[in-house]
């Protein structure tokens, strides 16, 4: 057996831009990405901090240092430029290793530059 659970977040990103006519996903910078282990390709759930709304889209890399956090396709009328967001990657694993894993938290400034990473939840 297996349970879901929380494998890294980006906390309080601010989206950059919402490009309605992409075919979709969320575009994260690089440096955001290597810091928080996630990948290209990798499911996300993203929660709209201004507005309540919650989705799930997959990860396209933005370029390194540029910190661009874009809300791509249909996605792009669920947040607005400027909108807080927590991007939210989640795990399956044992009981036993949900035990001992402690999820990778990366908590960003308002320009999406890193103020603070840490593992575990506390």
């Amino acid at each position: 057996m297996t349970i879901e659970m929380l494998y890294s977040k980006i906390h309080r990103a601010t989206v950059t831009d919402a490009n309605l006519n992409y075919v979709g996903s969320i575009t994260i910078d690089q440096e955001l990405l290597d810091a928080a282990n996630m990948r290209v390709g990798q499911k996300v759930d993203i929660v709209n901090i201004n507005n309540g709304e919650r989705f799930s889209t997959y990860i396209i890399a933005g370029e390194r240092g540029k910190r661009d956090i874009c809300i791509n396709g249909a996605a792009a009328r669920k947040a607005h430029a400027g909108d807080k967001i927590i991007i939210i990657a989640y795990t399956n694993m044992t009981p036993d290793e949900a035990d001992n894993f402690k999820p990778k938290v990366v908590i960003v400034e308002e320009d999406n530059t890193i103020a603070q990473e840490f593992e575990g939840l506390e």
